[in-house]
């Protein structure tokens, strides 16, 4: 767990940090979580935006899951994509510095993260459907992968944007959010990270009203 000082706290304090335990640590909230994701060295976690549940995934071979064919894989609804647009645009007017953007090879992870228009995505098997994990190596080396990508800091000054699935979210940190809801982690490297705070898609707009311009 990162070691974090009296100063660093009496800091948080004044900032008006909401210090509440969650999934056995702390979490930051508010300008507090504000302030040091602008500093950059974290890894923000998005779940997809939403998706129109009357269809299914179909998968009976390895790739099939790259498909954007809303009858083949579920896709982004109309209502996900505005939402990722709206979240993406809350990360820039708070002036959070982005590097890498990450995403599942999924449709729907991919075209959330383009929706989010932080910079160009990058799909990677790194983090992957956990109900995909036979096609890849199965459930715990689909666990693996992910945790040494989310243990892996950001390019100095920025923050690593990662777009992937919510049961993979829970399997590598214990944390689960609704769709286009986001978990931040500080990285440790070696498989090793800190949940330091959980956002929903309204959390990200609310924070903008209240701090794109403030110090």
């Amino acid at each position: 767990m990162m070691k974090i000082s009296g100063y660093v706290w009496l800091f948080l304090f004044l900032c008006g940090a909401v210090i509440h335990p969650a999934i056995g640590q702390d979490q930051l909230t508010g300008k507090a979580l504000v302030a040091v994701l602008r500093q950059g060295g974290y890894n923000i976690y998005f779940r997809h935006a939403a998706t129109d549940w009357s269809k299914d995934d179909h998968v009976t071979i390895k790739g099939d899951w790259t498909s954007c064919d809303p009858e083949k894989m579920r896709q982004l609804s109309a209502e996900g994509r505005a939402v990722a647009q709206r979240i993406g645009k809350a990360i820039q007017d708070l002036g959070i510095p982005i590097g890498r953007v990450m995403s599942s090879e999924y449709c729907r992870t991919r075209e959330t993260a383009q929706c989010l228009g932080l910079g160009p995505v990058t799909p990677t098997r790194a983090i992957m459907n956990m109900r995909a994990a036979e096609f890849v190596g199965g459930q715990d080396a689909v666990i693996e992968r992910a945790r040494r990508a989310l243990s892996i800091p950001p390019q100095e000054g920025t923050n690593t944007v990662f777009v992937a699935h919510g049961n993979l979210m829970r399997a590598v940190s214990g944390a689960y959010t609704g769709e286009a809801g986001a978990a931040v982690f500080f990285p440790q490297g070696n498989g090793e990270f800190q949940l330091v705070g959980q956002l929903t898609p309204e959390d990200w707009e609310m924070l903008a009203r209240q701090f794109a311009h403030a110090e």
